[in-house]
């Protein structure tokens, strides 16, 4: 697949221009032909090098400029403001270069006739099927105002948690990458100018303080060859996660993970119940709304869960069938779909199901961010006083025995 650079006029002789991913020219072409485009200029972009790394660079759209994104267009939206002109004032406004270009495509592809939708669903890689889907569903209604507020308000959401259990972790992250670097140096600098000295007293060493030699003379005489080796562990690593086993075992690892294995198995509970309900909310029929969670979840554990239960509400069976012997699967969930089921208030349920999740991780969250604090300062002071006794005490015999 390669991306090409179009221009071309709509039926009111109105410049447009945008970008595909497509196998050939001929498709491109044919492709605006289909939107009743008469065709100006076609252009093939290098997909080599480092142009094809800028490219893939630009696909990079951050949660964060959705959520702008999708809070300013619901705005205009529910102003009443035409979509096309909603559209020009985003593209405007919008900084990151690979949504604008999506923008800029989709304002394009609107003024040829085509709906916002499907002009959405050109671009995958920045708005997935749940976005094209609800939006669709809002067309179809005459929701759309009432849709895109809902949009703007779960991606906020979905943000704020992101947000917040990145936040947790980096102070953890910090302290202990400043530990590390600490180590290194004092592995690789400080050691080894007392090693001499140690060694050449002829005073009995203690087991911690060989074990430190021992380890200061393994960095500096194998850093290199344990550079190559984490080189080819990523490498060996990044291989195997595109492949699906290799994507299942880490997906599975995460959810086992002892602490923060809850906290995933939390996160991807809120994820598939706050879009169920999203999707069902804007209209969209259950079937279809649980096909596009599963292409959204991000895990495959789930994935497969979820592939079970489209089989099982396809074959006329009830959506809790396929979730009330999953581990992976809390048992309240289970329940309270079923009585969602039962007593036709299945949106209502998942709404409270995504809400109360959503307080358990908030909680967890928090009650770690207090723990893990004393935690460090703990691991800190035994790992300052092993090394003490590993240096400090072989001195100290030095200097008893003159």
């Amino acid at each position: 697949m390669s991306i090409f650079v179009y221009k071309a006029r709509n039926k009111r002789g109105q410049l447009v221009e945008g970008a595909v991913e497509a196998a050939s020219e001929e498709v491109v072409a044919n492709l605006l032909n289909d939107k009743a485009l008469t065709i100006i200029n076609i252009e093939k972009r290098d997909t080599l090098g480092l142009h094809r790394y800028r490219l893939t660079f630009l696909r990079s759209v951050k949660s964060k400029q959705l959520v702008v994104f999708f809070r300013q267009f619901s705005v205009m939206v529910q102003a009443n403001l035409p979509i096309i002109k909603s559209l020009r004032i985003l593209i405007k406004q919008t900084e990151n270069k690979r949504l604008k270009e999506a923008i800029v495509g989709i304002t394009g592809e609107i003024e040829g006739g085509a709906r916002l939708s499907d002009a959405m669903a050109n671009y995958p890689e920045i708005f997935s099927d749940f976005f094209v889907n609800l939006i669709k569903s809002g067309e179809t209604s005459g929701r759309l105002a009432e849709v895109m507020e809902y949009i703007a308000e779960q991606q906020e959401k979905d943000y704020e948690l992101q947000s917040q259990i990145k936040g947790a972790m980096i102070y953890p992250a910090f302290i202990l990458s400043g530990l590390v670097i600490v180590a290194f140096v004092v592995m690789t600098f400080v050691i080894p100018q007392i090693t001499g000295i140690l060694l050449d007293s002829g005073v009995t060493l203690p087991l911690t303080t060989r074990i430190l030699i021992g380890t200061s003379d393994f960095l500096r005489n194998w850093w290199w060859q344990m550079i190559l080796v984490a080189v080819a562990l990523i490498v060996i690593s990044s291989i195997g996660l595109n492949t699906r086993r290799g994507k299942f075992f880490i997906d599975r690892l995460e959810l086992k993970i002892p602490i923060f294995g809850p906290i995933f198995k939390d996160i991807y509970v809120v994820r598939i119940t706050r879009s169920f309900h999203t999707l069902l909310k804007g209209g969209v029929p259950v079937a279809q709304s649980l096909v596009v969670v599963k292409q959204v979840v991000g895990n495959q554990v789930y994935e497969n869960i979820l592939a079970e239960t489209i089989r099982q509400v396809d074959e006329g069976n009830s959506i809790v069938d396929s979730l009330i012997d999953k581990k992976e699967m809390p048992i309240m969930v289970s329940q309270m779909i079923s009585v969602g089921e039962e007593s036709g208030s299945l949106e209502r349920v998942l709404e409270e199901l995504s809400k109360f999740y959503s307080r358990e991780i908030d909680n967890y969250v928090r009650n770690l961010s207090v723990l893990i604090e004393p935690v460090i300062m703990v691991f800190l002071g035994v790992a300052v006083g092993v090394f003490v006794a590993a240096v400090i005490m072989p001195m100290w015999q030095l200097s008893a025995s003159f």
